[in-house]
């Protein structure tokens, strides 16, 4: 896994490469910026924009957001290098029974770009708390995949007042090691012409990424392989990665998750090529003060919101309201 370049490093779940390696091949991006054709924030918001969608300033950052439906919140944040359409399907189907916000991560989907000042002094958690208070929100259930899990984990330490209960798809608990990971020969080909092209990653590429972090390719719509293509082809940004929440090390990471006691269900993709049933199992141990329940879906890949929403959908509110009802 070692020749992914550094935007899908990131997508698949971050702490291979640091802040400043991250800031370089933005740098190395930008300098062949007028050769490929970027999207511009405001190009991307009147694309993909809608009546639904608002946003808000938490500590001098633009984040879009969406806040639907009445009843107990559920608060849920995609990962890396994705938007908060990843739960369009899941949202729609709950939003009758829960009130569901969902933001894009700064510098993603239709987020605003991270200052120098944001990146030196704002964390993930900061924008989460800023933006729940804003909104009103005193209690929740956090609903997140790959990094967007890593960041309830975090919230979940600082906050056990705020987080009633933590949903999590195939996120990690430890740095991220990729020596098992077999890629076809088309993936690595799209990764090289991405490189090549100065980190521009075409939508060849997006579509060899999505096909191989699936478990059934054919559920990925070419709809939404557009969108990761549109989204990910955003004008390279000077902190890309600033405000996603991070394993990095390890150390701080997992001193924070052996102190959250909010219930915990782990929904997996059994098929995920990064994240195995062994990553699975080495986030329930970093968790000892939370009761820790597990569903694994044998057929789905590293995206189980992406690919199987339906079934996740269930399994979201029979957590909330059978397995650890208020």
């Amino acid at each position: 896994m070692k020749r992914l370049i550094h935007g899908l490093a990131v997508l698949a779940v971050m702490p291979v490469a640091s802040s400043a390696s991250a800031q370089a091949v933005s740098a190395q991006t930008a300098a062949n910026a007028p050769a490929q054709p970027y999207l511009t924030v405001a190009q991307l918001r009147a694309k993909y924009g809608d009546p639904a969608g608002k946003i808000a300033t938490i500590k001098g950052v633009e984040i879009y957001y969406k806040d639907e439906g009445k009843g107990p919140v559920l608060l849920m944040v995609h990962g890396s290098a994705s938007s908060l359409r990843t739960w369009d399907v899941i949202a729609a189907r709950l939003k009758s029974r829960y009130r569901i916000i969902r933001f894009d991560v700064a510098a993603m989907g239709l987020s605003g770009s991270i200052s120098d000042e944001a990146a030196a002094t704002v964390t993930p958690v900061d924008i989460a708390t800023g933006l729940m208070d804003k909104l009103g929100v005193k209690k929740l259930t956090y609903v997140g995949v790959s990094s967007g899990g890593t960041l309830g984990l975090y919230l979940a330490a600082a906050r056990p007042d705020m987080v009633q209960r933590l949903i999590l798809a195939n996120t990690p608990a430890d740095p991220v090691k990729y020596g098992h990971m077999v890629q076809p020969d088309s993936f690595l080909k799209a990764q090289e012409e991405a490189k090549k092209a100065g980190g521009f990653q075409s939508q060849t590429f997006w579509n060899e990424y999505l096909t191989y972090f699936a478990g059934d390719p054919a559920r990925i719509s070419a709809k939404k392989r557009a969108e990761y293509y549109d989204f990910n082809r955003r004008t390279p940004e000077k902190h890309p990665i600033a405000l996603v929440a991070q394993i990095k090390d390890g150390i701080a990471a997992n001193q924070a998750m052996a102190q959250v006691t909010a219930p915990t269900l782990l929904i997996w993709g059994g098929k995920d090529p990064l994240l195995t049933h062994a990553a699975m199992k080495s986030l329930e141990a970093h968790l000892p003060k939370a009761q820790v329940s597990e569903v694994i879906l044998p057929d789905v890949g590293h995206y189980p919101p992406l690919e199987a929403p339906e079934r996740v959908a269930q399994l979201i509110s029979a957590y909330v309201e059978a397995a650890v009802p208020d």
